[in-house]
């Protein structure tokens, strides 16, 4: 049964069992945080995936957890700040793939994460300046998290950084960056077709490993109770120093 889904996926057994390991933990981090899903399937697939394969994976899972996560983030999010940081993405997009042709794909991806990593740390510290969770911060934020999505593919966390700048209740800090996640899933799928990225091979993998994330994102949403929302700014912060320490690490 394993070896006909590996065929099915083109993957060997052992990066498929990989693969799906690494899709329940981020679909379970993705459930409690409301991101990172993407992240941490790079993070940890790509050593034995190619990053180029893994990106219309991704793009496909965090499309079941945002739907999945549709009605809470709804109802909890502050849509008018979603739908300015939206907008701003899908301006900067562009301008990220543009910058792409003069600046090269490794340099850029580790500028950006080691910005991520200095702004996380200046929150972990509380040493963040307020323009970041003012209104032109909030342009700011939409413009350069299309850039950094067109340059690095980070710009979901370009976005739970000032989310996490404005000291909101942690369920409208999620519910934001669940919906910010659910309307980036469109201009994403314009893109990835464009660049033919979105083939048989891909939809059959996301099929198979859609269950398993769903799963974890269930679970995840289910962790995400009374008891533990006093903890959830600071995971989230941690969450992103690890992601960007990895990322750095990987690209090292």
């Amino acid at each position: 049964m394993f070896e006909t889904l590996a065929t099915f996926t083109a993957l060997t057994p052992g990066a498929l069992a990989f693969l799906l390991a690494a899709g329940f933990i981020a679909g379970l981090v993705r459930g409690f945080a409301g991101f990172a899903l993407s992240a941490i399937i790079m993070a940890s697939a790509a050593v034995v995936i190619p990053p180029v394969e893994l990106i219309p994976v991704c793009f496909l899972m965090e499309g079941v957890a945002s739907i999945a996560m549709f009605r809470g983030g709804w109802r909890d999010a502050d849509l008018g700040v979603v739908w300015v940081l939206v907008i701003g993405s899908a301006i900067g997009v562009p301008l990220g793939l543009l910058a792409t042709t003069s600046i090269s794909v490794e340099g850029s991806q580790l500028a950006a994460l080691c910005l991520i990593l200095m702004l996380t740390l200046a929150q972990l510290f509380k040493m963040v300046p307020r323009a970041i969770g003012s209104r032109p911060g909030l342009y700011a934020t939409g413009l350069g998290a299309g850039i950094a999505t067109g340059l690095a593919s980070v710009g979901g966390m370009v976005v739970a950084l000032y989310v996490l700048s404005r000291q909101d209740d942690a369920a409208r800090m999620r519910g934001s960056l669940v919906m910010f996640l659910f309307g980036g899933m469109f201009t994403t799928g314009v893109t990835l077709t464009l660049y033919g990225l979105l083939d048989g091979e891909s939809l059959r993998r996301g099929l198979v490993l859609a269950p398993v994330v769903l799963l974890g994102v269930l679970l995840g949403t289910l962790l995400f109770r009374p008891s533990l929302v006093p903890f959830y700014r600071r995971f989230c912060l941690f969450l992103l120093c690890v992601l960007s320490v990895a990322g750095l690490v990987r690209l090292i």
